[in-house]
């Protein structure tokens, strides 16, 4: 499912009044959750799940084509975790 088929569904269930407010509202909500996350901090919805910024140390890999060894520069990644409600639901 795109952005735009669940900013659809959303207006479709009524919570918004209008496809283009559906729209406007969502991604002022993701802009929310970009902001948390580049704080470095954690984003919790109980029941539902945890966002969290983690720290992926440099590393040595090996180009598949070539078999060049090369290094890899530590990153930032995002690591979900689902919540138990969550994951009663979808089971």
């Amino acid at each position: 499912m795109t952005k735009k088929d669940f900013t659809k569904l959303l207006f479709e269930k009524g919570i918004f009044a209008s496809k283009a407010e559906s729209e406007r509202k969502f991604e002022a909500i993701l802009d929310s959750i970009e902001e948390v996350l580049k704080a470095g901090e954690e984003l919790n919805f109980i029941g539902w799940g945890k966002f969290e910024v983690v720290e992926k140390a440099a590393r040595k890999g090996r180009n598949p084509k070539t078999g060049e060894e090369i290094q890899i520069e530590a990153k930032k990644a995002i690591k979900f975790k689902a919540g138990k409600t969550l994951l009663e639901k979808i089971n």
